[in-house]
């Protein structure tokens, strides 16, 4: 059986997996991400697939990284959250392992992983929305990953809503990611923090308002917390109006929704299909997308690069 290793990249950590062909994850890896030094990030990839391909026979790599990558899926041209600038990624791992390797987008890896054998297993046209730290894209266009003509398209999370608006962590004003993601939600949650209605979110956070997190903010709306509830809900209507947008340019069939804050289930689908129906062009008279939770969690992306290392 056809083994590949996937190396998923993010601002906190370094997830790695053995994954056969029916995108069943083996033996794992797992580093703290040294996000701001480029050398060390791409030496903790080669350390955990070394590690991993010392247990058993792999075919080659697939890295999944937060970022811009080329066309060739070979560097990362440029990651908000990580100190990457140009750095020749595929290249390094592939010189120090002795084992084929491709680079691609972080969220474009998740969502060939939950086209291949997740949520949207079943459709050729989808779109997955990572609401974590930021909010990651991938589309995928007639069982094709859409890459645009430079690499580096999808990058939903900073198309624009909001002229001279918040400022994003990729130096823009007004992205959707700084309205839309986990990031956005701890923002607006601590700077409620002063209101009465905040008082169930301060004593969980032990009075800190800088110990509110997003993962706290979701507990607190499953257990029926009003303010955290509208916090998420704020959340959802931003996605929401984003992906009628979506609709109007790629008329997708469904729209799967990962990453931590989808955590909250329906309390952000129901903002966000709420939203997004408002937003279709057309509306009763058209086919219009399902709107899915992603099924297969924090493993998407280590599935579906190695899925793509595969193929």
């Amino acid at each position: 059986m056809s083994l590949t290793i996937g190396v998923d990249v993010g601002g906190t950590k370094i997830a790695a997996g053995i994954v056969d062909e029916k995108g069943v994850i083996g033996a794992r890896a797992r580093r703290e991400t040294p996000s701001q030094d480029p050398a060390a990030i791409v030496d903790t990839i080669i350390e955990v697939t070394r590690e991993l391909a010392a247990k058993q026979e792999v075919e080659a790599v697939g890295v999944g990284s937060a970022g811009f990558i080329d066309s060739a899926r070979s560097r990362v041209l440029f990651a908000p959250n990580l100190a990457w600038r140009d750095v020749p990624v595929r290249d390094q791992v592939a010189a120090a392992t002795g084992l084929p390797t491709v680079v691609e987008n972080d969220a474009n890896a998740a969502a060939w992983g939950e086209f291949r054998f997740g949520a949207a297993e079943d459709v050729d046209d989808m779109i997955l929305l990572t609401i974590g730290t930021g909010v990651g894209g991938g589309l995928v266009l007639d069982s094709q990953i859409y890459r645009g003509a430079h690499g580096v398209a999808a990058e939903v999370g900073h198309m624009r809503v909001v002229p001279d608006g918040h400022l994003c962590g990729c130096g823009l004003h007004g992205c959707l990611e700084a309205y839309a993601s986990g990031t956005a939600l701890v923002r607006e949650a601590r700077a409620a923090a002063s209101l009465p209605s905040a008082e169930r979110l301060l004593e969980m956070a032990g009075g800190d308002p800088q110990r509110i997190t997003g993962p706290l903010v979701t507990e607190a709306a499953a257990e029926g917390d009003e303010l955290a509830i509208v916090l998420i809900a704020q959340v959802g209507r931003w996605l929401g109006e984003a992906m009628g947008s979506f609709v109007a340019l790629f008329d997708p069939a469904v729209f799967v929704i990962g990453g931590g804050v989808s955590e909250a289930g329906d309390l952000l689908l129901r903002p966000v299909d709420e939203a997004l129906r408002k937003q279709i062009t057309g509306a009763g008279h058209r086919p219009e997308p399902e709107v899915r939770l992603a099924t297969l969690g924090n493993d998407a992306g280590v599935i579906g690069a190695a899925d793509l290392a595969r193929v």
